[in-house]
């Protein structure tokens, strides 16, 4: 399929982009598509919607505090982002400042984080933290939460609960794996209690999921790498459920991807690595049924991956319906259930 990037753009009034929270994780609205079937209904809904043996398999990466402001050594203002930790005390991190440090230079992060820029690599910059104290601790103590730079105003104390999800276990992500964030404790126990089963696995989002695609040419472009894990159970609780006959719902293309990408064999296989992997329309899912996920940007590859699984043609009817019938867009907004459409 000879796809651009003009093929995943669509309108969004900025209205629609959602600023903050609803007061309530299941309040949003969830917009169901099968194919050219839409429904609108509530998240809340979602029990009704499951049936028992399907099983859910949710992305538990916990959002680092990767945001940092400080100076270089020259007395330059700079914001650091991390994009991932690659050590123990080093990290890929975006820097925003007047000038580029150069590598050898030396950054002082909220006052107290010696850091030396070891590197450049395309538009990060590697980062090695000065001392004998892990740079995941440091972050955690000294950083920010990074929201998304769509949400116009800097992170509060609320946001300290609502943009991580009630399950985060496993830290490493610099962005929320925002289909989780719908779900409080009483809405698990909920599909507990209807027969709808459990699956873990962990993908840590990179701020690269932010980066524009810069290549008409969909073909050229090349996703930046992050690690995932998929444990022994969760290969186990696929098998169980495809045994059953229940289905395979991913909540969050962050699941799907990391699913996909330990099936790039064939058979799922359980174990950690890194993944580029880039899932456009034509591209054939071996994991998952069904897909939870947010209204994701025009033109990115999360845009993409939807549309692949749902459908290209559904998708912009569904994203077209959502706009018309005001959906909350991106990280704090709505959801969509979206069933797998196979097209040849």
């Amino acid at each position: 399929m000879s796809l651009t990037l003009a093929d995943f753009d669509y309108d969004l009034p900025s209205h629609l982009i959602a600023q903050e929270p609803l007061v309530e994780r299941t309040a949003s609205r969830l917009l169901v598509v099968d194919g050219p079937r839409l429904e609108d209904r509530h998240f809340a809904d979602l029990p009704q919607l499951l049936r028992p043996g399907d099983l859910l398999v949710f992305n538990d990466s916990r959002v680092l505090h990767a945001r940092l402001h400080g100076i270089k050594d020259t007395g330059g203002r700079i914001e650091v982002l991390i994009e991932r930790l690659v050590g123990r005390h080093e990290a890929l991190a975006q820097i925003r400042a007047s000038h580029a440090p150069w590598p050898g230079s030396r950054l002082l992060l909220e006052g107290v984080i010696e850091v030396e820029v070891m590197a450049r690599q395309d538009e990060f910059f590697l980062l090695r933290f000065a001392g004998a104290e892990d740079a995941l601790d440091l972050l955690e103590r000294h950083g920010k939460l990074p929201l998304p730079p769509y949400i116009q105003r800097p992170a509060e104390d609320a946001d300290e609960a609502r943009y991580q999800t009630v399950f985060a276990r496993h830290r490493g992500s610099v962005a929320a794996p925002t289909a989780g964030l719908h779900f409080d404790e009483a809405l698990l126990q909920a599909l507990r209690d209807k027969g709808v089963d459990f699956a873990w696995l962990t993908l840590h989002v990179g701020a690269g999921t932010f980066q524009p695609v810069r290549v008409d040419d969909l073909s050229r472009h090349r996703m930046h790498r992050e690690r995932y894990e998929v444990p022994e159970q969760t290969v186990a609780a696929l098998a169980a459920a495809r045994a059953r006959g229940g289905r395979v719902i991913a909540v969050g293309s962050t699941s799907l991807r990391a699913l996909e990408a330990a099936a790039q064999g064939g058979e799922i296989m359980a174990g950690a690595g890194e993944t580029d992997l880039f899932i456009l329309p034509g591209h054939r899912f071996r994991t998952a049924d069904a897909l939870l996920s947010n209204f994701h940007l025009p033109r990115s590859t999360l845009l993409m991956l939807v549309s692949a699984f749902g459908g290209l043609e559904p998708l912009r009817h569904a994203y077209a319906h959502a706009v018309a019938r005001e959906y909350r867009f991106f990280s704090y907004g709505d959801a969509m259930l979206v069933t797998r459409r196979d097209e040849a």
